[in-house]
C-alpha cells in the first residue's frame, strides 16, 4: 500500500518514494548531526548530564530567520528505517544523558512514532518542535513521547507569512499546542522534567506587539504552562537582519510580568550569538 505523507498542516499527500513535499524529506529518517551531553536547552530539559541531540534534516516550516538553516533548507545525513533509528539510539548509554532531544522532528512524525513505539526507552523522550503541527498527529505520539517542547512563533497571518510560506501557522500551533497541555501533565524527578509541556517563543526584531499577543493567547488557554521567552535571535549570512534591541525584548518581559506569567524561563542577551549555533558539515 502506498503511504501518502500527511504528517503535518501541509498536507502534502506525496508518496516520499516518488516525489518530494514541502519539508524535502525522504521516505527514511535522515539524521544530519548527533551532539551528546548538549547543554543548550532548558535546564529542566539539558538537566545535570545534558541531552542527546538529534537534529533532523528538512523542515516543514522552513523560517527565513532559523539558525539551522543548513540543515532545515536542505536534506542530508545519514538515513535511518524506523528500526535502525531505535537501533541507533539504543547503542549509546543513555544513562550519561537526561534525556533524548528530537530536534525539528514534525516531517519524520510518522517514522518516528514507528521507531519509538518499538521498545521503551530509559529516559525521557522530548519532542522539540516548531509548532506546525495536527492535533490527531500530536494524540499520537503522545504515546511515545514524554515531553512536548514547541515553539509558538507568530500570531498574526501576516507575520507568519512574512518569515515563512504559509499564513495558517497559528491556527495549527494554537490547536496542537492546547491538545500536548491536555495530554501531557508537568512531571518532574529531581529537577528534571519526565513529562510535560514547555512553550518556546522567540521575540523577533520589530515583532513584539506579535509577540504580547503570543502571550495574550498563553495566559488565556494555557495558564500555568512553563514558558521559555528567547532573545537569541541571530542574524545569519542567509537571513540579513539588525538584531533584536533590548528594549523590545523587555517591553515583551514586561508584558508577561503585567500578565503574571512568571513560570518559565528568560535568556540573557549574550544567548544572541553565533557562538551557539552547531557546526553542520
Amino acid at each position: 500500500m502506498i503511504e501518502l505523507c500527511k504528517d503535518c498542516p501541509h498536507n502534502c499527500g506525496v508518496d516520499r518514494i516518488k516525489k518530494f513535499g514541502f519539508c524535502q524529506a525522504p521516505k527514511k529518517i535522515v539524521v544530519a548531526k548527533i551532539i551528546e551531553n548538549f547543554m543548550w536547552e532548558e535546564p529542566c530539559i539539558s538537566g545535570s548530564k545534558g541531552a542527546l541531540a538529534i537534529f533532523f534534516s528538512g523542515c516543514n516550516l522552513k523560517c527565513s530567520f532559523c539558525q539551522n538553516y543548513k540543515i532545515s533548507n536542505k536534506v542530508f545525513g545519514q538515513e535511518y528505517t524506523p528500526k535502525e533509528f531505535i537501533k541507533l539510539l539504543k547503542s549509546y548509554d543513555l544513562n550519561r544523558f537526561s534525556c533524548i532531544d528530537l530536534i525539528t522532528p514534525t516531517h519524520y512524525s510518522s517514522l518516528l512514532y514507528n521507531a519509538l513505539s518499538i521498545e521503551k526507552l530509559s529516559i525521557p523522550i522530548v519532542w522539540n518542535s516548531g509548532g506546525y503541527e495536527k492535533p490527531e498527529v500530536i494524540e499520537k505520539l503522545a504515546k511515545v513521547v514524554d515531553v512536548f517542547l514547541p515553539d509558538l512563533k507568530f500570531y498574526s497571518a501576516e507575520t507568519s507569512k512574512k518569515y515563512t510560506r504559509i499564513s495558517d501557522y497559528f491556527y495549527w500551533a494554537s490547536k496542537s499546542i492546547i491538545k500536548m497541555r491536555e495530554l501531557k501533565k508537568d512531571k518532574f524527578k529531581d529537577d528534571l522534567m519526565v513529562s510535560g509541556l514547555i512553550i518556546r517563543h522567540l521575540v523577533l526584531p520589530n515583532e513584539y506587539h506579535d509577540s504580547n499577543k503570543i502571550l495574550d493567547f498563553i495566559n488565556k488557554n494555557l495558564k500555568g504552562t512553563k514558558i521559555s521567552l528567547m532573545s537569541q535571535f541571530t542574524p545569519t549570512e542567509n537571513y540579513k537582519s539588525r538584531k533584536l534591541y533590548p528594549l523590545e525584548y523587555k517591553l515583551v518581559l514586561n508584558h508577561a510580568e503585567k500578565l503574571n506569567l512568571n513560570n518559565g524561563y528568560i535568556q540573557d542577551f549574550s544567548s544572541s550569538a553565533e557562538d551557539f549555533i552547531p557546526e553542520f558539515d
